[in-house]
């Protein structure tokens, strides 16, 4: 592995070390979510459940797919599905 991968490593595994941002990220690998629909499940300002995820798009483990108004966010594919199903059972 090179210097810029574990770089991009470490900031990926930082940014989904964050409680919030973990479950924002295990409430979108099912079905996407709106941006509404996060903060109200977990009792957050819309502003914030935007910056988690504009976070969580920087480093691409979520995606947000527009349709019509809407936003949506999902995982953006099925590494980080696993990834994260991988970690929840090892625990």
């Amino acid at each position: 592995m090179i210097d810029d991968q574990v770089a991009d490593l470490v900031e990926m595994f930082r940014q989904m070390g964050d409680p919030t941002r973990l479950k924002i990220i295990a409430a979108c690998l099912r079905v996407p979510m709106r941006v509404s629909d996060i903060a109200a499940k977990f009792g957050l300002a819309q502003t914030l459940v935007s910056r988690h995820l504009r976070l969580l798009r920087t480093v691409r483990v979520l995606r947000a797919d527009r349709c019509g108004k809407q936003i949506f966010c999902v995982a953006t594919d099925e590494h980080v599905k696993r990834v994260i199903s991988d970690m929840a059972e090892h625990v």
